[in-house]
Formats: C-alpha cells, sequence, structure tokens
C-alpha cells in the first residue's frame, strides 16, 4: 500500500470557489522508503477567487503563476508520476489508472481539507477519483499520541499545527512563506517520528 504524502497551498479556503495553486507531494513504498518528490504550481481558472490572505502565506501572486499548467494538466500528470514512481507499467490500451492507483494512501497535515480541494477539481474536471477512500492525518494522529505522553508526564506540543508538531521534533520551514514540497516533506518526517513513537509504546492491559 503506496502512501502519498500531501501538501496543497490554494488561492483561498473554499473548495467550491477557491482553486489549487500548488501541488507537493512525496511518495512512499509500503515499507514508508521514500520514493521520490513531485511539485507543481498551477495556474487557477477562477482569477477572481485569488485571495491577497492566501498570498501572503505562500508568497505566490498570479503574475508568478502565469507560465504554470492548468490543472486539467496537471492532475493526470501527478498520476503518471505516481505510476512512474512506482514502476507501473500500464498494459497495452489501457487507459484507466485506477485499478493501479486506488490503494494509494494519501496522508498529510489535516490532510481533509487537501483532499476536499483535490476531489473538487476532479469534479470540475469530470475525472475520476482514483485514489483510496482511507487517509492518514497527522493532526489527528498527533492529538491522540501527545495525549498518552502528557498522561504520563511527558512533553509534548503546545499546539498541532505542523509547525508545533515539526518544532517538538527538532523540524522547521526553512523560509516564512508555505511551499508545498516542504511542507510535505515536513509533513513525512512528523509521521515517521509520530510512528517511532507508538512503535516504542507497550501496553499492560
Amino acid at each position: 500500500m503506496p502512501f502519498l504524502v500531501l501538501d496543497i497551498e490554494m488561492t483561498g479556503p473554499e473548495p467550491d470557489w477557491n482553486e489549487i495553486i500548488q501541488i507537493g507531494a512525496v511518495l512512499f513504498d509500503d515499507d514508508w522508503t521514500e520514493k521520490g518528490q513531485y511539485l507543481t504550481n498551477v495556474y487557477p481558472e477562477n482569477e477572481e477567487a485569488f485571495s491577497s490572505s492566501s498570498e501572503k502565506i505562500h508568497n505566490l501572486s498570479l503574475q508568478d503563476l502565469e507560465d504554470a499548467p492548468m490543472i486539467y494538466d496537471v492532475l493526470p500528470e501527478l498520476e503518471d508520476w505516481i505510476l512512474t514512481q512506482l514502476n507501473i507499467r500500464l498494459p497495452a490500451g489501457q487507459l484507466d489508472k485506477t485499478p493501479y492507483l486506488r490503494h494509494v494512501v494519501i496522508c498529510g497535515q489535516s490532510v481533509i481539507n487537501d483532499i476536499n480541494f483535490l476531489r473538487e477539481a476532479y469534479r470540475l474536471e469530470k475525472m475520476k477519483w482514483p485514489y483510496s477512500r482511507t487517509l492518514v492525518d497527522l493532526h489527528t494522529l498527533g492529538y491522540f499520541m501527545f495525549r498518552i505522553l502528557q498522561k504520563n508526564s511527558k512533553t509534548a506540543p503546545k499546539g498541532l499545527s505542523l509547525k508545533a508538531i515539526a518544532g517538538y521534533f527538532g523540524f522547521e520551514r526553512e523560509g516564512d512563506y508555505h511551499n508545498a514540497l516542504e511542507d510535505a516533506v515536513l509533513t513525512a518526517k512528523c509521521l515517521k517520528e509520530v510512528f517511532k513513537l507508538g512503535d516504542g509504546m507497550k501496553l499492560s492491559i
């Protein structure tokens, strides 16, 4: 079961109005061995939805995105990239990638928000959703794991933002702005550390 740690930058917070402008991802195999990294900007079809408040987060302007591909080109490109990294070739004449992507689990920080934007993009482009319906969320895992630490008088992050969780494990962003690939890499590092915490715990019932 491959794991795709995903981060998306958008023009604002509403999937039915705002759009994806940057996708970053890190792909892992069943054993969480990294297979590759992916980053692309995306030019939004709805320019009116581009908000100044979101630009303060990702520091991407419409001018910066001028030469970026549109989402209808990016979605199949991302699918092809995943298959390539997993060394999967479609049989001759087969166009449907779903049988090979349906086991890819999308992971991230509060990842349901990213999935909602991605699913809306698939819907608008009238494309079939190819990925697994399960997910792995750092925010949820962190809430559970850090609660256990606190109950056992261990130190835990003061918050559940990516910055707070990453800082707890000794990681941090390189710059002041969000970059989808950097945040995907950071999220993957934090997920691995949370897994290590879980592996080191023993329960006596």
